[in-house]
């Protein structure tokens, strides 16, 4: 049996890691990760590990994913056979080559042939053991009869080496050449010869490793310089076990989405089509709406028009609507949107984005307490043990229900107003659909509320990011039996009277005669009441320091700061990480490192601190960072590294791989956005040995030399880009373009003839209420769908052009011939 645990790599970069599953053969991760890929990449990998207490985490096996390759499995739960781990395979990176075939003549008169290859640079090779490599590169020509080596330098930590070194090969000698020599070179040898390019890491003491290799044959050459970026390729033997052992396999479900975003103008007449959606009477004869019903599934069209309609303050209005729509249809009051409509869909995924602070400060303590200290709580019959005392453990789940309940309905305080204010619809319409039934229009909010969000956050805490990992399969059985107990309590605010048949298990049955309580009853409704009021929430809501972001980083010092220190973030924050800072006091020695400290950000600091739970070092307020920006790798040779530059000195700090480094850069950006202060140019190197090293000015106090980056959106808590979530709805229309052209004509059909609907099944069971305003919308759709395929159509041969092969943004892969 073993110890195992999953890495997900940008080619060898790790950027997640599962927890441990132990004593398995077929470990069950249920981890979900979702993160923007902040640089180019060639293969998503994962690599499954044998945890090793002693020595060093042995690897099972690897899937390694090409990135033309991931729109293949996009969506797909698919079994991938895992491949052995061989060093030889191991390479990521590319290189810059200059190539010339000369013509020299001897002093006798004789022609010969002279190969000189110019090595320039090399971007993006492996980090090794975290850390920058020491790479060197061999030059070599190659025949049947002939192996002529050299080598350059070692250039020392880092992963972008610039070589900038010329090697001469004699290709063919004179005949008139007698010098004796190990081998014969003949003029039809040059058919057979070719350039291999070797990099390696310089071991020291131990074995150089291999990071790649590229072959030319010299036969491509001429007399002009051929000069071109190559991607670095693994080894002939690579990949090949000599063994067949078979390594196991991993089902993996990945989605992958690549946008293309054009200029803001381009996307205006399918934005303002969706906009005004809340307008369009009937609301199924509108653009979201129909862009809800024309996808497959729709959680494919809901999450960007959610996302696009929220960011332009239009959701409220929408979601009003088609809940309207769908009441209509609905006949009894005890159904009221169980479905999976548009409607409960928009309010899930709004309530994902905008209840995530929500759910952090009223569940993450209690889940936290349930996860880190857990007490049995099984009370199945057909589940427990001899030694089990069932009463004990129906105890302590009361402990618990009762703990996460009274959190839920003291919470309301907390609850977002957009939440408020679609509950607040929600609850009129149910009651103008359903007069004569008093309760409905507390069932109408508690279906989401307790059904659709807080019960489904206590079941699987780890997607809504309140724990970092899938819990044991013990503690998934607590969470099961809370959840579903809160699921009936919240559904009693609706009933006078209990609802014991809604379980189907005995012994839950008689567990919940335990909450036989009329107290429950009207907390629920006391609760349900207060969250959809549209009465503005009390100040002190506002003025709560909201948990951004933390963990442990590398953490280097200002030049001339007191205290030795790094970032963290106190439990009530998104983002905590551990991270590398540089030490702000000097060694003995007089010379300053880097220190691994706790890193936290709110929304009203940044802190640092030697370990997680102990007290902040240093703490840098918001309103006093001036800006936030990635620090060049020629500064210390380190890589995913970044500088918080705020009124005393920058801050430099290293991140633990690049998507991590971006998510901090984004979250600072995103909470100091707002600063007054904020610079506009900065230096994106380091102040050392007396001087910027971008622009070698001298003074520290020298202004910046480059223009900062541009900030991202000032709402702390949400982060749209419409643009892009415009661009992913262009997209869905386009893919398809042939249902809503059959739609067109469905609506044309009944519109002339007042014929019946055919070919219902090609635009699946689509809703048409008004024949022409529909017809109108489509055709809307398609003309703007159809402007922005002229557009990208444009753009790709722009782009093709411009990206010849063998440039740096599309290197020659493999031979060229």
């Amino acid at each position: 049996m073993r110890d195992c645990f999953c890495t997900i790599n940008l080619d060898q970069e790790e950027v997640f890691r599962t927890q441990v599953v132990e004593k398995s053969l077929s470990p069950f991760f249920g981890e979900e990760f979702f993160f923007e890929i902040p640089r180019t990449f060639q293969c998503l990998s994962f690599y499954i590990y044998d945890k090793s207490v002693l020595q060093r985490d042995l690897r099972i096996g690897k899937v390694a994913i090409k990135k033309e390759d991931l729109s293949r499995y996009s969506g797909k739960e698919t079994w991938f056979i895992l491949q052995p781990v061989d060093s030889n395979s191991e390479v990521q990176g590319k290189v810059h080559l200059e190539l010339k075939l000369n013509e020299l003549i001897t002093d006798n008169g004789s022609v010969c042939q002279q190969l000189v290859v110019h090595l320039k640079e090399c971007h993006g090779l492996p980090l090794i053991n975290g850390q920058n490599c020491d790479p060197f590169a061999t030059v070599s020509l190659v025949g049947p009869s002939r192996n002529d080596q050299k080598k350059t330098k070692v250039k020392k930590k880092t992963s972008n080496p610039q070589f900038n070194e010329t090697f001469y090969f004699e290709v063919t000698r004179s005949s008139s050449y007698t010098k004796k020599s190990q081998f014969q070179v003949e003029e039809e040898d040059i058919e057979k010869l070719e350039v291999r390019i070797d990099l390696w890491n310089n071991g020291n003491l131990v074995q150089d490793l291999f990071l790649g290799e590229i072959k030319i044959p010299v036969k491509v050459l001429g007399s002009d310089s051929f000069q071109a970026w190559y991607l670095l390729q693994p080894r002939d033997n690579g990949n090949k076990s000599s063994k067949n052992d078979d390594h196991g396999s991993l089902r993996l479900n990945i989605c992958y989405a690549e946008d293309y975003v054009l200029p803001s103008e381009y996307y205006a007449s399918l934005r303002n089509l969706l906009l005004k959606s809340s307008e369009v009477e009937p609301i199924s004869a509108s653009t979201a709406y129909v862009l809800a019903e024309v996808c497959r599934d729709k959680y494919d069209a809901i999450l960007p028009l959610v996302r696009l309609l929220l960011h332009h303050h239009k959701l409220v209005q929408f979601i009003t609507a088609v809940a309207e729509l769908e009441l209509k249809d609905t006949q009894e009051a005890n159904t009221i949107f169980r479905g999976n409509s548009s409607a409960t869909r928009c309010l899930d995924e709004m309530m994902k984005i905008v209840g995530k602070h929500y759910l952090k400060v009223t569940l993450k303590p209690i889940l936290d307490e349930i996860c880190e200290n857990p007490k049995p709580c099984e009370i199945d019959p057909l589940k427990l043990k001899e030694a089990d005392n069932v009463e004990i453990h129906k105890e302590n789940l009361r402990y618990y229900v009762d703990k996460v309940f009274s959190t839920v309905v003291q919470s309301s305080i907390s609850c977002p107003t957009l939440m408020c204010d679609v509950f607040c619809s929600l609850r009129r319409l149910a009651a103008e659909r359903f007069p004569n039934d008093p309760h409905v229009q507390y069932s109408a909010v508690s279906s989401f509320v307790f059904l659709r969000f807080f019960a489904v956050a206590v079941v699987s805490p780890h997607t809504f990011h309140l724990r970092p990992h899938h819990p044991d399969a013990q503690i998934s059985r607590t969470l099961t039996l809370i959840s579903k107990a809160i699921q009936t309590l919240g559904s009693w605010g609706s009933l006078s009277k209990s609802k014991l048949s809604s379980f189907k298990e005995t012994f839950m049955c008689e567990f919940f005669k335990m909450f036989q309580e009329e107290e429950y009853i009207e907390s629920v409704k006391k609760f349900l009441d207060e969250v959809s009021s549209t009465e503005s929430k009390e100040p002190s809501v506002m003025s709560e320091s909201v948990h951004l972001k933390e963990g442990y980083d590398l953490w280097r010092p200002y030049e001339s700061a007191t205290s030795n220190s790094i970032c963290h973030e106190p439990p009530c924050s998104d983002l905590v990480r551990e991270m590398y800072k540089r030490a702000q006091g000097r060694t003995r020695i007089g010379k300053k490192n880097f220190k691994k400290r706790w890193f936290c950000l709110t929304s009203r600091e940044l802190t640092y601190h030697k370990q997680q739970d102990k007290e902040p070092i240093y703490t840098i307020p918001i309103r006093n960072i001036l800006a936030v920006e990635k620090l060049d790798e020629s500064s210390f040779n380190k890589k995913n590294m970044f500088q918080v530059i705020h009124v005393e000195k920058p801050l430099y700090v290293q991140a633990n791989n690049c998507v991590e480094a971006s998510e901090w850069i984004e979250a600072l950006c995103r909470v100091n956005k707002c600063n007054q202060r904020r610079l506009s140019v900065y230096h994106p190197s380091a102040f050392l040995n007396g001087n910027w090293l971008c622009c070698k000015a001298t003074s520290e106090n020298t202004v910046g030399c480059t223009p900062c980056t541009a900030g991202v959106p000032a709402d702390i808590q949400i982060e749209i880009d419409g643009d892009r979530e415009t661009e992913r709805i262009y997209s869905l229309f386009a893919l398809n373009m042939a249902k809503l052209q059959k739609m067109e004509e469905a609506c044309g059909s009944i519109a002339v003839y007042q014929g019946p609907r055919k070919e219902q099944d090609d635009y699946s069971n689509f809703k048409i209420e008004d024949s022409v305003a529909t017809f109108q919308t489509l055709q809307q759709i398609i003309s703007a769908a159809e402007k922005l395929d002229e557009h990208h159509d444009r753009y790709r041969k722009k782009r093709s052009s411009s990206a010849k092969y063998g440039s740096e943004e599309n290197p020659i892969v493999g031979k060229i011939s």
